[in-house]
């Protein structure tokens, strides 16, 4: 089989492929073999029917030529592409041109391609991660954090401040709806905690005991309602003093030099994982930033789109669940679904593209030696052979789109040693923090102390 690729306008190719007529006849063949387990004529038992009794069955030899033409097109456009080195990403129109009734079969298909985008700045891309160092702060925070199981309350006459336990009385009144109003006498409230309505917090602070507080909040489906809180005690908690001696008798550890340094460790560890984890989808989006979202082709979105979805059911059925209910829970409609996955979709299809175009700017392309290893290890996790792998990807068309991922495992790890990265604020990562081997602890064990370890909030208010 011949095929000659012939470009076109907008992204789209024209492949002129010429079948011969030993192809052919191999696959008049299994065209014949497969009808002739399928037909029941009388006298003959399924598959055992002989081929010149089953052309004489379907009308003659061009009809079963013709039945062979359809069922081997799908395979000889495959082939075709994967020999042309072409990347299609829709559906071809295809043109027989001769051939139909003997002698060598030729078609022409024309399809889209994937467009070859150029990029710019990749070199210069800052990309944002969590910052891997430890402030004093956070550890002081941690440490707070046990020392508050130990804390005693004291009233207070100041003004509210964060962290504050107040009690009041609650009164909840709903607005346009005969619902009884709520009211909660002695209700223990920490300050901060976000747990009556949403604004509250900011609006306490400053208040001080006998004044009232009253604002509109929302109660969730849409209903809205007013909070009357009438400001009854204020208390502050007193956290004891961080002794060695009290370490010792409410820790593990032996004293607040062991006790920091443990927990400086271990978050420390933490926080670089999380960078680490962070890297490669933070550097991917922002790769994709720099292809315009209007140079993204429809049906790359479409087909990602369709994917997702595709993928988003067939978890559902494995959780014996399905869209319908997935969208009551989610309490959203199959439009906000579907708009949501769409942009999902853009982002993923934007990445792709940028991905290339770093393949093509830094000169990233495999070489065959690199192909031909990337092949070897999947068709070991595959447990097939490399040549079965290798024609299975020709006999597809996806010969182009395996060589592709190659070349992106390239790109990925150009990225990950040329952008830079910078903490949320704006100050640049050293990199040695993030090629830190964290291996020796995972991220659970690394979180031991932080968050196993760690007591449990035993404030006041936990039972109101």
């Amino acid at each position: 089989m011949r095929a000659t690729p012939t470009f076109l306008d907008n992204n789209r190719i024209k492949l002129i492929v010429e079948v011969d007529e030993t192809e052919m006849a191999l696959a008049l063949d299994e065209t014949a073999a497969t009808m002739a387990k399928q037909v029941s004529i009388k006298g003959f038992r399924k598959g055992k029917v002989p081929k010149n009794v089953l052309i004489a069955h379907m009308g003659g030899l061009e009809a079963l030529r013709s039945e062979a033409i359809r069922e081997s097109m799908p395979d000889f456009y495959a082939r075709a592409v994967a020999d042309t080195l072409s990347d299609p990403i829709g559906q071809p129109d295809i043109n027989i041109t001769a051939g139909e009734s003997e002698g060598p079969l030729t078609f022409e298909a024309e399809v889209e391609v994937r467009p070859e985008i150029a990029i710019e700045g990749e070199r210069d891309l800052r990309v944002t991660i969590p910052s891997p160092n430890v402030l004093d702060s956070e550890v002081d925070t941690q440490i707070d954090r046990f020392r508050e199981t130990d804390a005693t309350l004291r009233d207070v006459e100041r003004p509210i401040q964060n962290g504050d336990l107040v009690t009041m009385d609650l009164h909840v009144q709903q607005i346009a709806t005969d619902v009884e109003p709520l009211e909660m006498s002695d209700y223990m409230y920490t300050v901060g905690s976000g747990t009556i309505t949403g604004g509250v917090d900011d609006l306490i602070l400053g208040l001080k005991a006998g004044e009232e507080l009253k604002m509109n909040g929302n109660l969730g489906g849409g209903i809205v309602a007013t909070y009357t809180m009438q400001l009854k005690q204020v208390k502050e908690r007193v956290l004891p003093e961080l002794t060695d001696e009290w370490v010792e008798e409410n820790t593990e550890w032996k004293s607040v030099e062991e006790m920091r340094e443990v927990i400086l460790t271990q978050m420390r560890q933490r926080k670089v994982v999380e960078a680490q984890l962070s890297q490669r989808d933070a550097m991917l989006v922002a790769l994709g930033d720099l292809v315009s979202a209007d140079l993204v082709p429809e049906v790359l979105v479409d087909s990602e789109t369709n994917e997702r979805l595709h993928d988003l059911g067939h978890r559902l059925s494995e959780q014996k669940m399905n869209l319908e209910m997935f969208l009551q829970v989610t309490n959203q409609s199959p439009d906000q679904l579907l708009a949501t996955l769409r942009e999902d979709a853009v982002r993923a299809v934007r990445i792709d593209l940028a991905m290339r175009a770093l393949v093509r700017a830094e000169h990233l392309e495999p070489s065959q030696e690199e192909i031909d290893e990337e092949l070897e290890t999947t068709a070991k996790a595959m447990n097939v052979e490399a040549d079965v792998l290798r024609e299975n990807l020709r006999n597809s068309g996806r010969v182009m789109s395996f060589h592709a991922e190659v070349a992106k495992m390239k790109a990925s790890r150009w990225l990950s040693e040329n952008v830079t990265f910078v903490d949320p604020d704006g100050v640049e990562i050293d990199r040695e923090l993030l090629r830190a081997d964290q291996s020796e602890q995972s991220e659970a064990e690394s979180t031991e102390i932080v968050e196993e370890t760690t007591p449990s909030d035993q404030s006041e208010d936990a039972d109101a």
